[in-house]
């Protein structure tokens, strides 16, 4: 169940745990809703702040250590409502702090801060002559977090075939969309079969081919499997990644994953092209740095 906080016309910040490297919340508020990213319970530096409907619901931005200019700003005129809730999420993982609307999985405002300090706490406010309503999710100490659960076997596990959306036991985790946990799996496309990730809520595997992301209902997925993830520069693919597809070719495929927009996406490894291929959005988007799946 969500904690209902009420903040008052006071920026002072209440600071709540936090874990996994996502916080996720609704607020009703006419404008200027605050959020700050913390090692500690306060509002000291190292910080970031994220304002929501600041000068006067017409836009937000990232600042960082209280300091001006701000490090990522965006118009959003009427982003906040004294009369309903709104949902967002907050995201930072490798390094990038990305923000979005509840049940969409791209960010509308994000910062990559190089070198982000440990977030333990995420504190809320409101003011500016604005007071607010919030309803935070928690999130459940023993929750795994999003994409780098253990590994459910050992060996290279076995493809276990599946459609709209189901996950089979012991499914492999590959990533995160939003909260959206992903996972790895492959289906056939003009002749090829393409490694790619499983967007459950969406029904379909989305597979990259040709320069479009391609969903498709009918899949299989990787289960039981034992490996790791190994970061790829320069097209060096290291001996014991794990083979998951071919090109109607005949030149094999394997299983990568790229950050994208606060995302962690599985998609496809081409050696000859030395890339790690992702579908995102409707696109295939070419990855030169990755990781890539190998079996222990």
């Amino acid at each position: 169940m969500p904690i209902e906080v009420n903040t008052p016309d006071k920026l002072e910040y209440q600071f709540f745990p936090a874990s996994g490297g996502l916080f996720t919340f609704k607020v009703r508020s006419s404008k200027d809703a605050h959020l700050v990213l913390a090692s500690e319970p306060q509002a000291t530096p190292p910080i970031y702040e994220i304002f929501l409907g600041g000068w006067e619901n017409s836009k937000s931005v990232i600042r960082k250590d209280g300091q001006k200019p701000e490090v990522a700003e965006l118009p959003t005129p009427g982003i906040l409502d004294a009369g309903e809730f709104r949902g967002f999420w907050v995201r930072w993982y490798d390094n990038v702090i990305t923000v979005g609307h509840e049940g969409e999985a791209a960010a509308f405002l994000s910062y990559d801060a190089g070198s982000l300090f440990p977030v333990n706490y995420v504190g809320i406010c409101t003011g500016w002559g604005a007071s607010g309503t919030w309803l935070i999710d928690e999130v459940a100490p023993s929750a795994p977090v999003l994409g780098f659960t253990e590994p459910t076997g050992s060996g290279p596990g076995c493809w276990v075939a599946a459609a709209n959306g189901e996950v089979p036991p012991n499914a492999l985790q590959g990533g995160f969309d939003s909260s959206e946990q992903l996972y790895i799996a492959r289906a056939r496309h003009e002749g090829d079969l393409i490694p790619g990730k499983l967007h459950p809520s969406h029904g379909v595997t989305y597979v990259a081919w040709g320069g479009g992301e391609h969903g498709h209902n009918e899949y299989e997925v990787l289960c039981a499997a034992g490996g790791n993830w190994l970061p790829v520069e320069g097209g060096n693919i290291p001996p014991n990644a794990f083979p998951a597809g071919e090109t109607s070719e005949g030149e094999p495929l394997f299983i990568g994953r790229a950050t994208h927009d606060g995302t962690v996406t599985v998609g496809k490894v081409q050696p000859s092209h030395g890339c790690c291929y992702i579908p995102y959005g409707g696109e295939e988007l070419a990855y030169k740095e990755f990781e890539i799946y190998v079996s222990n």
